[in-house]
């Protein structure tokens, strides 16, 4: 009765939708910045290597300020810190097509003011607060809905942007995505934290010091802030540079297009089943071979000769395992050490995502300007890949002795 009555709840429905919403917005605005790297290119004399650190900046901002946001909704609800965070989003793309957009400010435009946008809108923050409405038997799965819409919103975004861009030019396709951000800071009202008679949980009276220490004490939350890494490191590499790698290849701009909404359109399917595995076997192990796959992906993908067929199955199997590390991470984090800091201690490990986007982003551009090529991008990628399903296996998916003993 229990979890029907939770699934169910007037409440916990809003907040899902709500988020799905938002995320949806939030991600698919932020999908598409790697096609607009020629045009700043050419009408704002922005290198390869400044927009990758403008997208590397950006991933660490969302990664540092997610923490703050959580804690944020952690206290003060939901909708406070991604009304707050849609605001810093809003100014971002408003100044990097009607403000002063060069040098600097690029940096503050694209980098630091999206990056806080990122850190309160996009995938942590309004999962985690779906999590807190659905007891653990429910969880992954409400919050695989989220990464999946989210997905959507990868598969559309790059779509209309390689039209809106060949037909209207980037200043009007940015200001068409700063109307969709407004919409989402009005969506973001419904992202409810429950009220104290309405969380699956028990009240804890935990603190947020706490809450930390306990967290860093245990070796399992080490293990996967450490792999999450990876994640980021993946997902920004290819994200940002896989357009121009295409077309250097010799393929056309449709296909770099065509790529990252297969990324979106596959994600779906992926981050539903990762939330649905999450709920009938190991979480790390999911995890771990998630990571393996996503070298044996990126290898076929440089090794093969360029063709528009390689191009899409590439795009179809990294975008099966692009968000589908998200549902079985949250689930563990808030499997340990239940829902009641999981704003806080899931940014913290999404934090360790970001640092590694920093790295995807900017390293990238770095190696391209350097060698001429992405090669030695790739060769790290999947260095990583190994290095993430091994670190995964001695992750212990039990909860932390304070539930237990509860």
């Amino acid at each position: 009765m229990t979890q029907n009555k939770f699934f169910q709840s007037r409440t916990a429905i809003i907040t899902l939708i709500a988020a799905c919403a938002v995320v949806f917005i939030s991600l698919g605005v932020r999908q598409t910045f790697g096609l607009f790297f020629m045009d700043f290119k050419k009408d704002l004399g922005i290198s390869i290597t400044n927009s990758g650190l403008a997208v590397g900046i950006q991933m660490l901002m969302w990664g540092l300020t997610g923490p703050i946001f959580g804690a944020i909704a952690d206290k003060y609800g939901g909708h406070k810190a991604i009304s707050l965070a849609f605001i810093f989003y809003i100014l971002g793309i408003y100044f990097l097509y009607s403000g002063p957009n060069t040098g600097l400010f690029f940096q503050l435009d694209l980098g630091l003011l999206v990056g806080i946008g990122l850190g309160g809108t996009a995938i942590s923050i309004p999962m985690a607060i779906v999590g807190k409405h659905f007891p653990l038997s429910n969880r992954t799965i409400a919050m695989s809905f989220v990464t999946a819409v989210g997905s959507l919103g990868y598969f559309a975004s790059p779509l209309y942007t390689n039209y809106s861009l060949n037909a209207n030019g980037w200043e009007q396709t940015l200001s068409v995505f700063m109307f969709f951000l407004i919409f989402g800071l009005i969506v973001s009202y419904f992202v409810r934290s429950p009220s104290l008679n309405e969380s699956p949980e028990k009240t804890s009276d935990q603190t947020v010091i706490e809450a930390l220490k306990e967290a860093f004490g245990t070796k399992s939350y080490i293990l996967l802030v450490s792999g999450f890494f990876v994640c980021g490191f993946h997902i920004t590499l290819v994200g940002t540079h896989v357009p121009k790698y295409v077309i250097d290849r010799g393929l056309e701009d449709w296909t770099a297009a065509a790529i990252l909404s297969l990324i979106g359109l596959f994600n779906i399917f992926g981050s539903l089943l990762s939330g649905y595995l999450s709920t009938k076997m190991s979480k790390k192990i999911i995890l771990s071979a998630i990571y393996f796959l996503r070298g044996i992906s990126i290898i076929f993908f440089i090794f093969l000769p360029p063709s528009n067929l390689n191009a899409f199955i590439f795009g179809a199997s990294f975008g099966f395992l692009w968000l589908s590390t998200v549902p079985a991470t949250s689930g563990i984090v808030a499997h340990i050490f239940g829902t009641r800091y999981l704003g806080l201690l899931y940014g913290l490990v999404f934090l360790s995502h970001q640092i590694g986007s920093f790295f995807g982003a900017y390293l990238g551009g770095l190696f391209y300007d350097t060698y001429g090529s992405y090669d030695y991008a790739w060769y790290l990628a999947i260095a990583l890949s190994v290095f993430a399903a091994i670190i995964h296996l001695p992750i212990k998916e039990q909860a932390v002795l304070r539930l237990r003993t509860e």
